[in-house]
């Protein structure tokens, strides 16, 4: 649908014989919104974050990006997406700007200066685009992977558990930037989390718990078909383990 970023749909994958990491998983994400897929350690978040992202694929269900069909149409799905990975990925001896520049090298963008001078200014991040990775802090560090995940403008950025490791300031401040990127640039955002304070009143939820979407929708959505007070109440009785 032209205003759904990315469509899952009845996606099922298994690591070994009749144990299933993700089972008939199904929700959307729409255009310009934020929405947090929700569930504990060992739910299967990054299983179905590396189909998401082609890392794995599967033989059961369907994978949609901005109206391309991930398995006959890769190329134009991935080039619709950004991605952060849980684990870091620059180049720690690269500089700011050196890693941009090469990851604009591989994204074949011609002329790329104004756009990673664009993407630096955005997040903050002018004054050090000529330090090191390895001399910023955590928070600095992710705002930069954002940043190469944004240079090629896509209408969709996936992160997977992306404050883990930060401490909270840094991670208040990743949430409330990319909270912004949704409403000023009308990005669709699909943001993996087991946090519950990271999820906003306004988000959407994709509630995953060993392997199945439990419940979907906005948070007064998740809430009320938990018969729940509070998104943590709603966490808590839904995947029966002490919210986050």
């Amino acid at each position: 649908m032209a205003d759904t970023a990315l469509e899952v749909e009845d996606l099922s994958y298994g690591y070994t014989r009749g144990a299933k990491a993700l089972d008939k998983v199904a929700f959307a994400v729409p255009c310009g919104g934020f929405t947090a897929l929700l569930g504990p350690n060992g739910a299967g978040k990054t299983t179905l974050m590396a189909l998401i992202t082609r890392l794995f694929s599967s033989r059961q269900g369907r994978v949609v990006v901005c109206g391309h069909d991930l398995a006959s149409a890769p190329r134009a799905a991935l080039a619709s997406m950004g991605v952060v990975f849980q684990q870091p990925t620059l180049d720690l001896d690269l500089t700011v700007i050196q890693n941009l520049r090469y990851a604009a090298a591989l994204q074949g963008l011609a002329s790329p200066a104004a756009r990673i001078g664009e993407v630096l200014a955005r997040l903050g991040l002018a004054d050090r685009a000529d330090s090191k990775v390895r001399t910023l802090s955590g928070g600095m560090r992710r705002r930069a992977e954002i940043g190469r995940a944004l240079l090629h403008r896509p209408q969709l950025l996936v992160l997977d558990e992306p404050t883990v490791g930060l401490d909270i300031q840094s991670r208040r401040d990743i949430v409330a930037h990319v909270h912004r990127l949704c409403r000023e640039e009308s990005l669709a955002v699909l943001w993996a989390t087991h946090l519950i304070d990271e999820i906003e009143s306004d988000d959407r939820v994709v509630l995953l718990d060993r392997g199945q979407v439990k419940a979907s929708g906005t948070v007064a959505d998740v809430v009320q078909a938990a018969g729940a007070r509070d998104l943590g109440d709603a966490y808590q009785q839904l995947t029966s383990r002490a919210a986050a």
